[in-house]
């Protein structure tokens, strides 16, 4: 269920480009949001911070698209998204030596100290390759080659969690 609560306002957003434009999408995108936020909370009881500036990035680059009138705003909000969580994890992990993933994951992961460090430094990578590649698109691609970025884009993510979910596998206790 919350998978698909995950990618519910990416698909509203692609579907309503596909049947009008990119404002349109935009403006879908920020209500999906907004619903998909409430939804997380009524579930949980409350948000994760990712949940959070997710929110307010998707709102304030969606206002900025549609008032200003402007797409490039909704097309580099992943860029500035993921490169933020690579730079926060780096500051954390290099000047504070606190470890953000161990931190919001370690009550429910028993791992080893260096594989906390390698995840890590892999979500930094991740976040940096994620944000270059949303960067590399809506530079140089028409919006409709992003957008259909952003709904096949998912592989990469995907393929990722699976990988690190095979790697966390082999480091966990044998009762979890």
């Amino acid at each position: 269920m919350k998978f698909l609560i995950d990618f519910f306002p990416i698909l509203l957003f692609f579907g309503a480009y596909k049947m009008a434009d990119i404002y349109t999408a935009t403006a879908v995108l920020m209500a999906a949001t907004v619903v998909q936020t409430a939804l997380i909370y009524k579930m949980d009881g409350k948000l994760q911070t990712m949940h959070k500036i997710t929110l307010v990035l998707v709102i304030g680059f969606g206002a900025l698209t549609l008032g200003l009138h402007d797409e490039r705003f909704i097309k580099w909000k992943p860029t500035l998204l993921y490169t933020g969580l690579a730079v926060a994890l780096a500051i954390a992990h290099w000047v504070m030596k606190k470890n953000f993933l161990q931190m919001m994951l370690g009550q429910q992961l028993q791992l080893p100290a260096p594989v906390w460090h390698r995840m890590n430094i892999a979500w930094m990578l991740y976040c940096l390759f994620m944000a270059s590649i949303n960067a590399y698109v809506a530079t140089y691609f028409s919006t409709e080659d992003w957008v259909n970025f952003k709904v096949w884009g998912y592989v990469f993510p995907l393929v990722f969690i699976v990988a690190q979910g095979i790697y966390v596998a082999r480091h966990l206790p044998k009762d979890q």
